[in-house]
């Protein structure tokens, strides 16, 4: 895996709350048992589990939403689930995260938000770069990356990562709710919010209940991504591919028609390969659409959907890839850096991703 850790990446598609540590969550569930709110051997069973079950994958999501309903345990996530993916050469990094309510705790959505921007704030070990673009007039303080991927702006060799911020609607929320997250995306744009995503159960809520949300993210100017066929859904799938988002994510469940008019518009496709096998919403890596969208040299980006709760990494996506398509590692290179084209950040950032990896090219051993 040497290998594939070393490359720099690009993650699209990450939800904060799945990609919590194992460690933490062991920790967090502890102290729940303690105070007699789970039981405890049940849900460190499930945790201890690296090939966790459909079920058990939800018993996990279950127990994640239990956790991640107070200010302080929604900062510390944030922190470490940046520091993971630093760790790992992700040089950009694209978190998404439903805003929520919680009103024991005094905890609204803007709170909510300002406590993942709080755990942003307190990492220490790398450079966090969210807040604005940098300046690219000067190369040191842009971040660009020297060999090792060690920034030397500042003198203290620490790597670089650039995070911006996606507000997800949950498909359980009303039209005003999902009003009320893209407001607060829009309130919270300077603070490094680019974007809306769609997401939540796939069998729950109707299309026409979030369009007009999205519709007003769009018109201000908000990038957006959308969970989209999860599930067999022909008119929805049509509907949201009509709506042109700047970006899907998963796209299981396509029929030739959706396949053809997916190509035409060349909507990039956030894929994810562990996240869709253990979902069971695709059968098995040889039918995974993967293949056809790579052939057929559409936009894609692999991604790792839930870290945490599925037990992969975005080198450990990569890797996979690799090895069950017999993609070389050079191909895999030019499919991470490919994946600079679509982020929502400015053209600034993407300039200097782009000198990241042509840095980054120089180095590596194909």
């Amino acid at each position: 895996m040497n290998w594939w850790v070393s490359m720099p990446k690009v993650e699209l598609h990450a939800h904060l709350n799945g990609s919590i540590r194992d460690s933490t969550l062991m920790e967090l569930a502890r102290e729940l048992g303690d105070r007699g709110l789970v039981h405890f051997p049940d849900v460190e069973r499930v945790i201890l589990k690296h090939d966790r079950s459909l079920t058990e994958v939800f018993k996990m999501f279950d127990l994640i939403h239990v956790l991640t309903t107070d200010h302080e345990t929604v900062s510390r996530i944030t922190k470490e689930v940046i520091e993971d993916f630093a760790a790992e050469n992700v040089v950009y990094l694209e978190l998404r995260t439903t805003p929520k309510k919680n009103v024991s705790k005094g905890m609204n959505k803007k709170s909510y938000m300002e406590a993942v921007l709080e755990g942003l704030r307190v990492v220490s070990n790398v450079e966090v770069d969210i807040f604005s673009e940098p300046n690219f007039d000067c190369p040191a303080s842009a971040g660009i990356y020297a060999r090792n991927n060690e920034c030397e702006s500042n003198g203290t060799g620490k790597k670089k990562i650039y995070v911006r911020l996606l507000l997800s609607i949950d498909r359980r929320e009303t039209t005003e709710a999902a009003m009320e997250t893209v407001k607060l995306a829009l309130e919270m744009r300077h603070l490094g919010v680019v974007g809306i995503d769609l997401s939540g159960n796939p069998i729950i809520g109707e299309w026409l209940t979030f369009l007009p949300a999205l519709e007003f993210a769009k018109e201000q100017g908000l990038l957006i991504t959308l969970h989209c066929g999860e599930v067999p859904n022909q008119v929805e799938i049509h509907a949201m591919l009509d709506f042109l988002p700047a970006r899907i994510g998963h796209a299981c469940c396509f029929g030739e028609e959706e396949w053809a008019k997916l190509k035409s518009l060349k909507l990039p496709v956030e894929i994810c390969l562990t996240s869709n096998i253990r979902t069971e919403t695709i059968s098995s890596l040889d039918i995974h659409h993967f293949a056809d969208l790579y052939i057929s040299g559409h936009p894609i980006v692999l991604c790792t959907d839930d870290s945490g709760v599925f037990s992969t990494s975005v080198s450990g996506e990569y890797s996979l890839a690799s090895s069950s398509f017999g993609i070389q590692k050079r191909e895999m290179f030019q499919l991470a850096r490919n994946a600079v084209n679509f982020i929502f950040a400015g053209n600034k950032v993407k300039q200097e991703l782009e000198q990241v990896f042509d840095l980054a090219a120089k180095t590596l051993e194909f």
